[in-house]
């Protein structure tokens, strides 16, 4: 591990120097090439230097405590060196979490689809919420969000809603929530007080680059329509709204939000841009089925990821066992704590099968 953490010090210091080279300067592309990767690495720079810092001051203490006669003094040296032996060891952990390797799709937009499932109107009810959940988190983070396509069931609900949320990082630490969604409550439609279980799907997906999925256009039809509900000016009054199929795989999408039909056309490409890389993604996890198993989920929507109960006022993430008794909080959008303990044993599970192989 050291001698690549050393390697990566010489890097970085490259680097350094290739940044303030007018050529480099010049060339747009290159400069933010390694200006990308001094910034990758600028975090496992730091940690190291701190690292071998704190030995360095290990080694001081230890000898001045061999000369050292005078007992304030020795404590002060002993208290000093347990602080930077505690430190050693917390770097040493730190540095292994920041050489795992990286997910290429980390720093990605992400397109968010949320379906109600089981429960009818109810399921819908509760996706419109968890869209909202999502929409507040976004906000805390000062991500922004564009909605992309909305199919409400007329209560309130809805039954499908794909939207785009952007900002650095978003899909690290998104990546998780996808899978079904499970909530047990008296629904508002429900008379005789019971409580149900419905369920809703959510879909993370990162946003895909052309160079990361090439269409052939020759495989895409296009149909126009008129667009259906709350709409404004021009929305329900000109055949703006477009429905674009991908022949060879079937995956057919609805865009309605924008009164261009270009734009609508423009996201819906979007989406089957990113769905077919998700596609993509999915085949090389079944070829890598070992390392998947070592992994927190985060993908499969057919996974039971998370439990929304309302008479207990809990959220329950089942992945990880976790249980947070503070389910209005997490439905306003405060998710820091559920995501940070699904990175932290993911991370966790690579380490340790790393350490296996």
């Amino acid at each position: 591990m050291f001698d690549k953490l050393d390697d990566l010090l010489i890097r970085f210091e490259e680097i350094m120097g290739e940044l303030q080279e007018p050529d480099v300067v010049n060339d747009q592309t290159r400069f933010r090439s390694l200006m990308k990767e001094q910034n990758d690495l600028a975090p496992i720079v730091e940690a190291y230097k701190e690292y071998k810092k704190c030995n360095e001051t290990i080694d001081e203490s230890l000898a001045m405590l061999e000369e050292e006669n005078d007992e304030e003094m020795r404590e002060l040296l002993k208290e000093e060196l347990s602080e930077s032996r505690k430190r050693v060891e917390e770097l040493e952990h730190e540095l292994k979490i920041l050489l795992l390797p990286k997910d290429p799709n980390d720093e990605k937009n992400v397109i968010v689809e949320i379906r109600a499932g089981a429960g009818g109107d109810e399921a819908a009810l509760f996706a419109a919420e968890i869209y909202r959940m999502y929409i507040h988190y976004a906000e805390r983070r000062r991500w922004k969000c564009e909605m992309i396509s909305l199919n409400e069931n007329g209560i309130g609900g809805f039954k499908e809603v794909v939207f785009m949320i952007s900002g650095q990082g978003a899909y690290s630490r998104l990546k998780y929530e996808s899978g079904v969604h499970r909530v047990q409550r008296v629904p508002e439609t429900e008379s005789g007080g019971r409580i149900h279980t419905s369920t809703i799907t959510v879909a993370i997906m990162p946003e895909a680059e052309e160079v990361d999925v090439h269409i052939d256009m020759n495989d895409c039809k296009f149909d126009v329509f008129r667009a259906s509900g709350n709409g404004g000016q021009c929305v329900n009054t000109t055949d703006s709204a477009v429905r674009l199929t991908h022949i060879p795989t079937g995956i057919v999408i609805s865009c309605q939000d924008e009164k261009s039909q270009l734009k609508n056309k423009d996201k819906a490409l979007k989406v089957l841009r990113a769905r077919l890389y998700e596609l993509e993604m999915a085949k090389q996890h079944d070829a890598e089925a070992e390392a998947r198993r070592s992994q927190v989920g985060t993908g499969d929507r057919s996974e039971k990821i998370r439990t929304y109960n309302f008479p207990q006022g809990r959220v329950t993430d089942h992945r990880i066992k976790l249980t947070l008794h503070k389910l209005d909080a997490v439905l306003d959008g405060d998710l820091d704590e559920i995501i940070d303990s699904l990175i932290a044993a993911d991370q966790a599970a690579k380490l340790a099968n790393m350490q296996e192989n």
